[in-house]
Parts: structure tokens; C-alpha cells; sequence
């Protein structure tokens, strides 16, 4: 037995038959029913008496239209779109293609269109997901959560920086704060060693996903299993980090965000700071007033904060650690630097031996292995400025070939790529990119004072009109 599927019109039109076969309707009674003619309701009866009730079914049902438009046509539109208007909503883009390619097609054809090419996605789709809250943990202490906040703190009497903010989950308390550039890896370990110093170990911090937290693969240049330099440091520590999916899952830290962009902000006007440093200096006592306002007492009043262990180093820790390997003379290079290792009886024992560098934020950098500290001088691989030479008109040729050579050469001599952004640390010995400033050379600044507009100058004016004449005069 099989289903057949029939409109209301169809329905009524099979009703109006059935009455016929049992001669309670006449045909001209039928055709007046239904607003059909007489011939119209003849052919009806025909079809029901040769295929029953599926006979009244319209043929066209499941059949593309005879007005729709060719895959040919459809395949141009979605071509279009895809090249020019992936991120219009089908409106503008139907109104872009009218206006710029002369294609006309109906706006919600255009819709199902994009939609069905995974071009646009409907509002029901797009729903925003639902976050709930969560409950605040009930010790000081258990979660710590990380986060950076880029805003222009000093509004316009200083640049826009990053304020990296550490606050606890039970109580709402700011724990530390701490101004910098950016989010790097060496304020972060500064931040976080300060933290620790002034607080002693949580159980885990909770951040987002940023680089300085969290890598997507193990990386071949600290020679960990996926590990960054903060997650590495934070491991040596036993100390967790968790990493949140969505910015809703770190809700608190965001909401005390926003707070600090409008009370922080304002205390920083009041105060007259418009530096990092003195912002710097200014943040816990601008904790200790936030925190008796808005900190709110913990469930528990146990402190789950852990001292360090004794074989815990929390400076040797804190630091930014690569694995090298000593060649037969005592070397090894890290930064496009090369240290050569004085040639004390251990050291001459380590050729061929993995070593350890330790960068650390405030400029330091030791090697060690295995604890043993070794000393070391440096020499800076990248070249000097050369400066320029007086040549001879038959000379250039050669002299620009040995140039475009030294250009190579100077392209390939930067220091590498993936680097350590240096922006957190002082006084490090990487700061020269090209070796010049070591090698003798000062850049010349600008003089004290405003700026002399030359161009109104009299003097110059009078000597640009001579040169003129002079000019005139000659032609």
C-alpha cells in the first residue's frame, strides 16, 4: 500500500469525485463546486476511473520548475559572490550584482543560494550560544585567572599598552597587576614570579588561549612536548594552567577587565601617570583600595596557596630556557651569538654535551648543565655598518655588484624569525639588531625644541630667489 501525498485542492477535488461515483453531485454541480469547467471535471473522472485517487495528484509535483534559472546561471551568480561579496548578506549582495555585473535574481533565491553553498547562514543558525553561569570556587587561592587587557590606559598622554591582571576566583580580589608594551613571554614570567613571590603557589591559573599560554604543536626550538616557555616554567613550579575555550568561560576576569578600563583609567588621570613605570608603582595601591570595595569572602577560609618546595628554584624557574649543544671548541650560538666558554677543566669535559641558556627578564643569561653555572664571553655574528667609500665613475659597476653581495649578505644575517619578542626585558645584550651601535656608531636624534618651518624661512627664500636668476640669467 503506498502513500500519496495530496493538497487540500486535491483533497477537495477527490471529495467532489467520490460524490459523483455515488450520484449525490451532478457533473454541472461539480464544475461549479470546484470553479472548474465541465470538460475539466470529465478528464478528473477519467484519471480517477484509470489510476484512483493518485490520478488527481498534479505531475508536476517534485519536477523543477520551467521558470527557474539554468545550473549554469546559478553556478556564475555563486562564483560571484564567492569572489567578491563572500561576507555580504544576500541583500547587498543581490544589490551589488544588479549594480557592478547587470545580474538580476530574486533576493531570497539569492538566500538559498548562499546558504545551500555554505555562503550565508541563517539567524536560526547563528543563535548565539547559551553560557551559564558558574559558581565561584570555595577557596583563595584554588584558581587564579590570567589575562591580558589592551587599552589606552593613559588615554592620550601616553601609548596604548597591555595590563596583564591576575585575580582570584573565590574572592574576586585583584591579586597582581602589572603594565607592559604587550602580552610577552618576559612580562609574563616577571608578572607571574612577582606573584608568586608576594602570594606563594596556587593550585592552577585559568588564561585564555594566547600564544604565551598555550602552543598547538611541540615546538623543535625549546625542545619540549608542546610546552611554552610560561607553561614550561609553571610545570618546574607544579603549578597547572588551564586554558579556557571561550572568553564567557573567564567571565570574571573579563567583567573585572571592563571595570579597570573605567575606574583604572581615571585613577591614572587623577594621579598625573602617563608612563608604565610609574603605573607600575602606582598598582597596589590602587589593589588595596579595588579589593576592600569589590572583594568578596571566600565559601572557605582555608588559603590553598602552597609554598615552594625546596628543590623548587623559583628565579631559575622564571626564565626563558633553550637546549644548545657544545661544538669541540667550546662554543655554541643562541640569537645569532656566539659563546665561547672559558676553557676551565668541567668545560673542557662537555663537548658534544647538551647545555642549557637561560634568558632571563631582566637581562641576565647564564648557561648552565646540570646546576653548574658557566662562564663565558660573547662575540656578535651580525656585521657593522660599513661606511660609505669615495669611488671612481669607472669603478661603480664593480663597487654596486659587491654592494648588492653585502645587501644579501646583511638580509640573511638578521636575527631569526621566531624569536623571543624582547619588548618585557631590560638591558639585554640583543638589542643591537644589526651590531652597529656596539661597532662605534650613534644615531643622531633630533635637536631639543620645535621644528623650524625652513620653507618661510627669509633668509632661505631670498637665497632660493638668487639661485633662480642665476638660472634665468644662464639660459
Amino acid at each position: 500500500m503506498s502513500l500519496i501525498t495530496m493538497s487540500q485542492q486535491e483533497l477537495n477535488r477527490l471529495e467532489a469525485i467520490q460524490k459523483i461515483k455515488d450520484r449525490r453531485l451532478s457533473v454541472v454541480q461539480a464544475a461549479e463546486l470546484l470553479g472548474l469547467s465541465r470538460s475539466q471535471v470529465h478528464r478528473l473522472l477519467q484519471a480517477y476511473d484509470r489510476e484512483g485517487p493518485a490520478g488527481l495528484v498534479s505531475k508536476k509535483r517534485g519536477q523543477p520548475s520551467n521558470r527557474r534559472h539554468s545550473d549554469e546561471f546559478r553556478n556564475i551568480v555563486l562564483d560571484l559572490v564567492r569572489e567578491h561579496y563572500h561576507d555580504f548578506g544576500p541583500t547587498l549582495a543581490r544589490e551589488k550584482l544588479i549594480e557592478l555585473h547587470q545580474i538580476s535574481v530574486g533576493k531570497e533565491t539569492l538566500r538559498r543560494w548562499m546558504t545551500d553553498a555554505c555562503l550565508w547562514t541563517s539567524r536560526r543558525e547563528r543563535k548565539q550560544r547559551v553560557f551559564q553561569p558558574r559558581g565561584r570556587r570555595d577557596c583563595f587561592g584554588e584558581l587564579v585567572l590570567i589575562d591580558g587587557s589592551h587599552h589606552w590606559w593613559f588615554e592620550n598622554r601616553g601609548p596604548k599598552c597591555a595590563l596583564l591582571v591576575y585575580i582570584d576566583d573565590a574572592t574576586g580580589k585583584l591579586l597582581h597587576l602589572r603594565f607592559a608594551k604587550s602580552e610577552n613571554t618576559f612580562d609574563y614570567l616577571q608578572a607571574t614570579k612577582n606573584y608568586l613571590t608576594q602570594w606563594r603557589k596556587p593550585v592552577a591559573f585559568y588564561s585564555d588561549k594566547h600564544g604565551v599560554f598555550r602552543t598547538t604543536h611541540a615546538s623543535s626550538a625549546d625542545r619540549t612536548s608542546g610546552l611554552t616557555q610560561l607553561g614550561r616554567a609553571l610545570y618546574e613550579l607544579n603549578i597547572y594552567i588551564i586554558c579556557a575555550n571561550t572568553p564567557q568561560a573567564k567571565g570574571r576576569v573579563e567583567r573585572a577587565n571592563r571595570t579597570l578600563q573605567d575606574r583604572l583609567v581615571k585613577e591614572l588621570r587623577l594621579q598625573g601617570i602617563d608612563s608604565i613605570e610609574a603605573a607600575n608603582e602606582f598598582a597596589p595601591q590602587f589593589i588595596e583600595d579595588f579589593n576592600s570595595r569589590f572583594g568578596k569572602e571566600p565559601h572557605n577560609p582555608k588559603d590553598v596557596h602552597r609554598p615552594l618546595a625546596d628543590h623548587e628554584n623559583l628565579d631559575g624557574a622564571m626564565c626563558r630556557k633553550e637546549v644548545r649543544t657544545v661544538s669541540q671548541s667550546l662554543t655554541l650560538r643562541y640569537e645569532k651569538v656566539i659563546f665561547i666558554l672559558e676553557p676551565t677543566d668541567y668545560a673542557k669535559t662537555l663537548p658534544r654535551q647538551k647545555v642549557i641558556v637561560c634568558d632571563y627578564p631582566d637581562g641576565r643569561l647564564e648557561i648552565m648543565h646540570e646546576g653548574t653555572i658557566l662562564p663565558y664571553r660573547t662575540f656578535e655574528t651580525l656585521r657593522s655598518v660599513h661606511r660609505s667609500r669615495v669611488v671612481k665613475n669607472k669603478r661603480l659597476d664593480d663597487i654596486l655588484s659587491v654592494v648588492a653581495e653585502m645587501q644579501d649578505e646583511r638580509e640573511q644575517q638578521r636575527r631569526r624569525q621566531h624569536g623571543p619578542s624582547r619588548q618585557g626585558q631590560k638591558d639585554h645584550m640583543f638589542g643591537i639588531p644589526d651590531g652597529s651601535v656596539s661597532n662605534g656608531y650613534q644615531k643622531r636624534g633630533r635637536k631639543p625644541g620645535r621644528r623650524t618651518d625652513f620653507t618661510n624661512d627669509p633668509e632661505l627664500i631670498a637665497k632660493r630667489k638668487k639661485a633662480l636668476a642665476r638660472m634665468e640669467a644662464a639660459e
